[in-house]
């Protein structure tokens, strides 16, 4: 049976929706887990579910062990990965509560842990391809389970990933835009590259909660409007993982 994977942040991170769950604690290479691992089963697949910040949410996007989470899930046999974010829309059309399938990063991170191989085995170095760093197969369950559960989606996005844990400046946000994202958070470019370097299939479906602070007429963002619009639309993340787990 395959192990799938699931990566949920800022409120993402529901274990009540795996039946059957039990707390499993790890020791990694690379230091401690945000929390234990949480296994269990979802309509009889089971189910490795990673609460990205602590499931108090307690860590900050910088201190994240993406590492020791990537390792974990791989070593215990997990075969694909699902993630879930929240994330700042950088374009008109994609509406707080809105779902993105991304397709695309731009890493705007300074301070992360971004790969496993700091050093190469003799004449064997290892550099992982990133041209399209997301799984299709993955993405095309994803858009499937939007469209199933009624979900307002965009079947494709680019997200671009920065330190945090501040939000941007509006400089910042024009600066974004005009580079090509579509959308942006503090999670998902690691996780990515480190899924990629394991050979894990990796998937991410980011729900809009605000527009950053490049929107004329709009309040910018705070941490209290990401949260009172998560609050308002996590139903919908969840309607759509339950549905992508059965069909992976």
């Amino acid at each position: 049976m395959k192990i799938i994977g699931i990566i949920g942040g800022s409120g993402l991170d529901d274990p009540d929706i795996l039946q059957d769950a039990h707390d499993l604690e790890m020791d990694t290479p690379y230091g401690p887990l945000a929390s234990p691992l949480k296994v269990g089963t979802i309509a009889g697949r089971q189910v490795i579910l990673v609460a990205r910040h602590g499931r108090q949410h307690t860590v900050s996007p910088t201190q994240v062990n993406n590492r020791a989470h990537l390792w974990a899930l791989r070593e215990q046999g997990c075969e694909c990965i699902l993630a879930t974010t929240a994330v700042g829309s950088l374009r008109e059309e994609i509406q707080r509560g809105h779902l993105v399938i991304l397709d695309q990063f731009i890493d705007f991170t300074r301070l992360r842990s971004l790969t496993f191989h700091e050093e190469f085995k003799p004449h064997a170095p290892a550099h992982t391809p990133m041209a399209d760093p997301f799984s299709v197969s993955l993405r095309k369950i994803l858009a499937q389970a939007c469209s199933a559960t009624e979900a307002p989606h965009h079947l494709r996005g680019t997200v671009i990933t920065i330190e945090g844990p501040r939000f941007s400046t509006r400089a910042e946000s024009h600066m974004f835009r005009a580079w090509g994202a579509d959308v942006i958070n503090m999670s998902t470019a690691p996780e990515c590259i480190l899924a990629n370097e394991l050979g894990i299939p990796y998937a991410a479906v980011a729900m809009s909660t605000d527009y950053d602070c490049w929107k004329t007429g709009e309040e910018t963002v705070t941490w209290e409007e990401v949260f009172r619009t998560f609050k308002e639309n996590v139903d919908k993340v969840t309607r759509v993982l339950l549905h992508a787990v059965q069909a992976c």
